[in-house]
């Protein structure tokens, strides 16, 4: 509704109501997810992985036409969360050649798994062969179980 019509188009009014708009869009921009949080959650939507599990490891596999080692990055976080991410180049242009079509997906991708707790983050390897990564990463031994312990029994 239109202030002026309800007899309020006063310089203060005015005011009060700027200040009000104001504090409405600091709560939208508080409230709005950061710009690396989208950029990281597109990266991770757009990151499809596959994940086996061998009786003494854990495999991820992720599809990765066309990228150099240097260019993929493979770290453990928190001693359990196993990130993978880098960053796909746009090739450049040769003299006279632009695109006409662009299908394939270029910039950054990530993906974060969290690590079961016989994972062992002291064993993990990574190869990228033909295109797709695998990284492994080995079981811990399961526990030795606990030997009985025998207590003596005294007569009093």
């Amino acid at each position: 509704m239109d202030v002026r019509l309800m007899g309020w188009d006063t310089p203060l009014f005015q005011t009060i109501q700027h200040m009000m708009d104001a504090t409405d869009d600091a709560d939208k921009t508080v409230n709005a997810p950061s710009r690396t949080y989208v950029r990281d959650t597109k990266a991770m939507a757009s990151t499809p992985a596959d994940v086996k599990e061998y009786p003494n490891s854990y495999a991820f596999i992720v599809d990765m036409p066309g990228l150099k080692s240097g260019d993929i990055k493979v770290q453990v976080e928190e001693d359990n969360v196993l990130i993978i991410s880098g960053e796909r180049k746009r090739e450049e242009e040769k003299e006279g050649a632009k695109y006409v079509r662009m299908e394939r997906r270029v910039g950054k991708f990530m993906r974060k798994f969290v690590l079961p707790e016989n994972a062992n983050t002291d064993a993990i390897s990574a190869v990228c062969q033909d295109g797709v990564l695998t990284v492994t990463v080995q079981k811990l031994p399961p526990p030795e179980p606990k030997k009985a312990k025998t207590i003596q029994v005294q007569i009093a």
